[in-house]
């Protein structure tokens, strides 16, 4: 079973959206409305309302198909936007969504059914994709046969996702991108100096690149469109312009490309999604099946954080780019409790593991991304991953100014926020409270000077200096701090008594 919403945003906006939402409405199966033949779906299907055109048609299959317990039903925009059924949709809680009105029942079809038939199957990532990627390589030869020239299909952001067989015809950016399957960088620079890049994400039209003095030879490029989406574009290597005709055929195919970038996309995103709720079930103490999905263990769990402004959806988008920009290809990334985490091999240094996470933080820093990470001990079966989430936490409080660290690095300072949050629950004995009233009453500095003094005992010159004043005035503030009444019979000398009153000082700290 698929959720309605998560099979809409697998689709994206542009082609299918939720018109009225169901919380916790699931599907599971399609079926094509024949409502004047009895056909009105059954339990967890998503009935498509083919051919249903009027208002009066569709509110009879809406309450058909909600009589017999679908999951869900597809309507044309135009009706889908309609008062009367989105309020009768409501009031019969099915999810209605809306198609697109320029887009192909048929292809809907495809697509979705693609996508239910990953949900069904609970494949590891990346094993359902194949068959698609199986397709573009299809294509990329289909059309290589065309334009009689190499051929590659990029995403947009210049990622080859497949190639010809037929590579006779090179020059170094073409190996380079092969071998690469990522357009060189230097070659990028000059496409978007000449405006390639500007003109596919603005227009349909073919565009013919002349050859480069760097050694470039000509490309004919064909972006790839759906529903004014710009989804990725056919690179043909060509010696010339090709004619007419021959970009009219390469521009026709690009269709059947848009169709299989839209799946691939689908599948992906529903892969992120189902990866993600795995996670967020495991890293909540619920282990069972984890074993099966996860990479092999121990694993380190890690708290990421991004832009001080910014939602964890926002950073969660923001670190998947990342990962993926550095080589981890299926990041295991979630959302919990409003923060973001990572789960993490604990060994080696490749991507995906704890070594390479550390030098990607410490690389975003020198780009100004304020990428920041903290992690818990290390897990060594799955039902450790709780534990090793609620430190990787307790590391993300405790980490300071320092962009990226270990819990066996912060563990002194997360041993006192640990003892400082049980003495949150209770009224603070001894004579602090006094001394924060104070402060507050009079605007004495008697907190801040007590705690300088504490941390550096016997150090009054390097006290002071942290406080701004000279020794002989932290010397006088010490003096009138101890002479209050709240500290008489207060031993200042006693390492039990400095403890008590440093944990005290550091939950004031924390609650203001």
């Amino acid at each position: 079973m698929i959720s309605v919403a998560d099979l809409a945003a697998s689709l994206g906006g542009g082609l299918l959206s939720l018109a009225v939402d169901v919380p916790g409405a699931e599907v599971d199966d399609l079926t094509l409305a024949e409502p004047g033949q009895g056909v009105v779906g059954q339990r967890g299907d998503l009935v498509l309302g083919v051919g249903v055109d009027r208002v009066e048609a569709a509110a009879d299959l809406l309450r058909a198909a909600a009589d017999a317990g679908a999951g869900g039903l597809v309507l044309r925009r135009a009706l889908a936007r309609r008062r009367t059924l989105r309020d009768l949709a409501q009031r019969r809680r099915l999810p209605l969504l809306e198609l697109a009105d320029h887009a192909s029942w048929a292809h809907t079809v495809w697509l979705l059914r693609g996508v239910l038939d990953r949900a069904a199957s609970a494949v590891g990532p990346g094993r359902a994709e194949a068959p698609v990627h199986d397709d573009l390589f299809a294509l990329a030869d289909a059309i290589a046969a065309v334009v009689d020239a190499p051929v590659t299909i990029e995403d947009p952001h210049s990622r080859v996702l497949a190639y010809s067989s037929r590579q006779d015809v090179t020059d170094p950016a073409r190996v380079s991108t092969i071998v690469g399957r990522r357009v060189p960088e230097e070659v990028l620079a000059s496409l978007r100096a000449r405006g390639v890049f500007r003109r596919l994400a603005r227009s349909s039209e073919p565009v013919f690149v002349p050859a480069d003095p760097s050694g470039t030879l000509p490309r004919l490029v064909v972006p790839v469109r759906a529903g004014g989406e710009w989804l990725g574009s056919v690179w043909a290597l060509v010696e010339e312009r090709p004619p007419a005709e021959v970009v009219s055929e390469v521009t026709r195919t690009a269709s059947l490309v848009a169709l299989h970038l839209l799946r691939l996309r689908a599948q992906a995103d529903l892969g992120r999604r189902l990866t993600a709720d795995r996670l967020r079930v495991a890293l909540s103490g619920t282990s069972s099946g984890a074993d099966d999905w996860l990479p092999e263990g121990p694993w380190r769990v890690v708290c990421l954080g991004g832009p001080a402004d910014a939602s964890p959806e926002n950073v969660l988008d923001l670190w998947e780019s990342v990962c993926r920009r550095h080589s981890w290809h299926q990041p295991l990334l979630a959302t919990l409790d409003g923060r973001v985490y990572a789960v993490l091999r604990a060994d080696g240094a490749v991507p995906g593991t704890w070594v390479w996470l550390r030098t990607v933080v410490e690389e975003a820093a020198s780009e100004g991304l304020g990428l920041t990470a903290a992690a818990g001990h290390a897990a060594y079966s799955a039902g450790e991953l709780a534990r090793a989430r609620a430190e990787a936490a307790e590391a993300e409080r405790s980490r300071g100014r320092l962009p990226v660290a270990g819990i066996e690095e912060l563990w002194a300072a997360v041993t006192v926020e640990r003892a400082a949050a049980a003495l949150r629950e209770g009224a603070l004995l001894g004579p602090v409270e006094a001394l924060r009233r104070h402060d507050a009453e009079r605007g004495t500095g008697y907190l801040a000077t007590l705690a300088a003094w504490l941390d550096h005992p016997g150090e009054p010159a390097l006290a002071a200096r942290l406080l701004h004043v000279h020794p002989n005035t932290l010397r006088y503030r010490m003096g009138r701090i101890t002479a209050l009444p709240e500290l008489e019979g207060t031993d200042l000398s006693d390492p039990e008594t400095r403890l008590a009153l440093r944990l005290q000082l550091a939950v004031l700290a924390t609650s203001h």
